[in-house]
């Protein structure tokens, strides 16, 4: 059984923990583990150089999670966290003061970054990272080339005129409250997908788009030229899975970004914006909230696999069932056995 799971941020962190989860439920291999293999494309839109170093935020977040040594009541950053070189780099006012980088996370930071001076890539860097603990998945970046993602927006200083940013300005330093003009990922037009990725899509047995970012986060993956064309050739079922939750955003501001293109907040607008594979989109299935139930057989009738589960992800029990749900809609859905 081989699962290729799309994410970015602390939804798609979550959600890939319950997945993982879920599979040795399901597929146990006797020592504790799963005869499953799964795989993660991870978004890299949100990557940026800051103080001299180089962040991947999304891929940080998925490797402390997965690793259990993610802070669980910030969301983000590792547990037992200090921040005394953040407070002596303001001193010397280099990098955002409102963008803190904890001690042991500028470890990751300062590794990856040697790593790339050296002449490795992106997901040469991450294997490495990977080794250090058991994650029982593989983590690839979609792509090595940097696409870092920068939000024309209103200029907080003159209403009337508009300034670009990179998006962790934006998103940290405004909170989303700019409003966004347009999403741009720079060189997105010369990136090709990272070592992996393609073959991951194409030869999995379920691909899943976790309740991560549409716009940011998934959409920044399938803007990557060739992604999109694998998730049409492959012969998998594609799920996703709602990020919206009666009308609300689970986790962040990404009603800012569908807004910013015209996509209400709603699950059945998010999953009408990803589009069924059989009308020329992404989906096979999509999977809502009970509370977005109606969404769900709007969406039937239009010619989408889709059902209604419990979304919230509360703790591992409730994560891993999340992602059940998805593999039982897949089934439905698909006339390839996916046991």
């Amino acid at each position: 059984m081989q699962i290729t799971v799309l994410a970015g941020g602390v939804g798609g962190s979550r959600f890939v923990r319950g997945v993982r989860e879920e599979c040795a439920r399901r597929w146990p291999d006797g020592e504790g583990g799963t005869e499953a293999s799964v795989t993660v494309v991870v978004n890299t839109g949100d990557d940026l150089w800051l103080a001299g170093v180089r962040l991947m935020p999304d891929f940080d977040s998925l490797l402390y999670s997965l690793a259990g040594v993610n802070d669980t009541d910030r969301g983000w950053g590792r547990s037992g966290e200090t921040e005394r070189v953040a407070a002596e780099l303001r001193e010397w006012g280099v990098g955002w003061p409102w963008f803190t980088l904890g001690d042991l996370d500028l470890g990751t930071h300062l590794a990856r970054t040697a790593w790339l001076r050296e002449g490795a890539t992106p997901s040469e860097v991450a294997h490495r990272l990977q080794r250090r603990w058991p994650l029982g998945v593989q983590l690839i970046p979609a792509t090595d080339t940097e696409v870092d993602t920068h939000v024309l927006a209103a200029d907080a200083d003159d209403p009337t005129g508009e300034r670009e940013m990179h998006f962790q300005e934006w998103w940290t330093r405004y909170r989303a409250a700019l409003p966004a003009v347009a999403f741009r990922q720079r060189n997105i037009d010369v990136a090709r997908p990272a070592p992996g990725v393609v073959e991951a899509i194409v030869g999995a047995d379920l691909v899943l788009v976790a309740p991560s970012n549409p716009v940011v986060s998934i959409g920044t993956i399938l803007a990557v030229p060739g992604i999109r064309e694998a998730l049409g050739e492959t012969h998998a079922p594609v799920v996703g899975v709602s990020p919206i939750i009666g009308g609300k955003v689970v986790r962040g501001m990404a009603d800012a970004c569908l807004s910013a293109i015209g996509v209400e907040t709603s699950a059945e607008a998010v999953g009408r914006h990803y589009g069924s594979r059989s009308g020329g989109g992404l989906l096979d299935a999509w999977l809502v909230d009970d509370a977005d139930a109606p969404a769900a057989a709007a969406l039937e009738q239009s010619g989408f696999t889709a059902a209604s589960a419990p979304l919230w992800m509360h703790d591992l029990d409730t994560s891993a069932a999340l992602a059940g749900a998805a593999f039982d809609l897949a089934r439905r859905g698909s006339a390839r056995p996916l046991d």
